[in-house]
Order: C-alpha cells, then sequence, then structure tokens
C-alpha cells in the first residue's frame, strides 16, 4: 500500500476481541471457534480519520478490509473531477475483496467518512485460509454477487429513472443496506449530505433538497436532523 495508508495510527484495542467481532461478520459465518482465533491473529489494525483515503483506484493492493467502526465511501471520480459514490459500506462490512481474487489493481477510491477503525487481511493469509476452510470462497463470491446486482441496479436507475425516482431509489437501497426497521416504518440513522446523496443518485445537490422535500411533503419519508424515516405505507 502507499504512504498515506502507512501513516495511519495504530488502532487501540478494543473492548469486544477481534475473534468475537469476526464472528459478526457475515463472511465468516462459516468458520468455527479455532478458526476465527487464528483468523483473528492474521489480523492487524489501523484508524484512519475523516477525509482520510484508504485505497485510491489503479493502486496495486493485497489485502482486505473489514470495517470494525465507522463508515467509508466507496466512489469513482471522473475526468472533469465529478465523484460517483458506489456504496456507503459500516461496521462488519469488508471491501478490497476484488484484489484478493485476481491481484489486479484497486477499482475504486475508498475513503473515510469519519474516524473508522479498519482490521485488515493480507492477500497471501486469506488464501491460505481459504485452502483450509473453501466454504469462504463461497461466501466471497456470494458478496460479489451481491455489489454486482447493486452496481447493474444503480446503472439501470441512471439510464431509465428521472431524478426524483433515481433519489427515492438511493433512498430505498440505503433502507435494505442498513436501515433499521420500526412499526412506523424503516429508519436510516446516518443519512448522507445532500452531496452526497446527489453523487451516489447521478444528480444535483439542489436536485436532491427539491426530491427530498417532495417526498416529505407527499408523506413517502420524514426527516429529523440526520435521520430519515421511510414511512410504512411508501414501501407498500
Amino acid at each position: 500500500m502507499k504512504t498515506h495508508v502507512l501513516s495511519a495510527s495504530i488502532a487501540p484495542t478494543a473492548t469486544m476481541s477481534n475473534a468475537t467481532f469476526l464472528r459478526q461478520v457475515s463472511l465468516f459465518d462459516c468458520l468455527g471457534d479455532p478458526e476465527l482465533e487464528a483468523l483473528a491473529e492474521l489480523t492487524f489494525s489501523r484508524t484512519f480519520d475523516r477525509s482520510q483515503f484508504i485505497i485510491l483506484a489503479e493502486e496495486s493492493g493485497d489485502t482486505l478490509f473489514i470495517i470494525r467502526s465507522g463508515q467509508v465511501k466507496v466512489s469513482l471520480i471522473h475526468e472533469d473531477g465529478k465523484e460517483f459514490i458506489l456504496s456507503l459500506l459500516e461496521e462488519g462490512e469488508v471491501f478490497g475483496e476484488l484484489s484478493l481474487l485476481d491481484d489486479r489493481p484497486r477499482s475504486a477510491n475508498v475513503t473515510a467518512m469519519m474516524k473508522t477503525e479498519l482490521m485488515m487481511l493480507k492477500r497471501s493469509d486469506f488464501l491460505r485460509l481459504v485452502e483450509r476452510v473453501p466454504q469462504i470462497a463461497i461466501s466471497l463470491l456470494e458478496e460479489l454477487a451481491s455489489r454486482l446486482r447493486r452496481t447493474d441496479d444503480q446503472v439501470e436507475g441512471l439510464a431509465l429513472l428521472d431524478v426524483h425516482h433515481r433519489v427515492a431509489k438511493t433512498l430505498l437501497r440505503m433502507a435494505e443496506d442498513g436501515g433499521q426497521t420500526s412499526p412506523e416504518g424503516i429508519l436510516i440513522r446516518r443519512r448522507p449530505t445532500h452531496q452526497q446523496l446527489a453523487n451516489m443518485s447521478g444528480t444535483t445537490r439542489e436536485t436532491v433538497t427539491r426530491a427530498l422535500k417532495q417526498l416529505q411533503d407527499e408523506g413517502y419519508i420524514r426527516i429529523s436532523g440526520r435521520q430519515i424515516l421511510i414511512l410504512a405505507d411508501s414501501t407498500d
């Protein structure tokens, strides 16, 4: 990795053990306790500050990243400087998995959205683990298939939907990925800024502001600070 990774500070020891945390990561739910303990011994942790690059597109990479705490943004930057956000990932999610399989350069930028602690696993250690527990390879393929479907869905939305529907679909995708279900609907606790929503929906910040107001006026959502509640009747 390049200097922006090496300059990150070593993460402090958390209350929950690494093995206990890894038990909650879906990619490793096929592992038994001995394998999880062995895996935890192979990982190392680093903390990245808000807005710090973790990965740059086209750089070489041989590391899998697991989010211990915080949030990261996966994005592409066009030649004209415009950003398109592919996804926002939070605790328990992984990224950098493509380089584990093909040993090719990174395909996107990843940036810390807040102070973020990552557990990291080198490609050589991961491949040895796959040899011992082949089920991990299947779990990784399932994760890749899920992300490919999400990307296809984003491309379809950009091509076929008007901007207001793209914003609405982005909110529904966020609710599906990490929303909390309540009697009133699905709560997105930490919504992106209007500019970030614009970069996820392929539109402008002003359009997102108008779209959110329209959705709220029509009774589809309720906004309170950084939280958005997608009302139950609107998801039917």
